[in-house]
């Protein structure tokens, strides 16, 4: 459970480019391909502020997902990016004002409930269980495929 700050931390990040790359992509307004080189308008988009703010904190986000893949299973760090859609849902109704109705708010209480019942695995396997499958590799039982000539 110490590396939750990270898994949070990558969680937002995440988020926070969804976010980004919706309000970059409202600034652009429709995107059509007629009389326009698609690798012009591609390079137009890619490199709108908004949308180039987006794709350097999706950079962030998977720099710091990798951190927390080196420390922990992937069983239990990778169900929390589900809270992605969580925060993006609130701060979209908020920022965007997009919908919020019942379906969506009991979808996201499914999604903080087994978040919840993951992270309680954690206290048992979250960082024990990466460290000892880690610590269990010795030299000995690395094989080696070796080509004979």
């Amino acid at each position: 459970m110490k590396y939750i700050v990270f898994i949070l931390f990558t969680v937002m990040t995440n988020a926070a480019a969804q976010l980004m790359l919706k309000q970059g992509m409202m600034s652009l307004g429709p995107i059509s391909f007629e009389g326009v080189n698609p690798l012009v308008k591609l390079l137009q988009i890619v490199f709108s502020p908004w949308v180039f703010l987006g794709l350097c904190t999706f950079v962030i986000s998977m720099a710091s997902h990798l951190y927390v893949l080196s420390k922990v299973e992937l069983s239990f760090a990778y169900p929390f990016l589900s809270l992605a859609y969580v925060a993006v849902a609130i701060f979209a109704y908020f920022v965007f004002r997009e919908d919020l109705n019942g379906w969506r708010i009991a979808g996201i209480a499914c999604i903080c409930v087994g978040t919840v019942l993951i992270a309680q695995s954690g206290r048992d396997l979250g960082e024990r269980g990466h460290e000892d499958q880690t610590a269990s590799i010795t030299p000995d039982k690395i094989q080696t495929n070796e080509t004979v000539r």
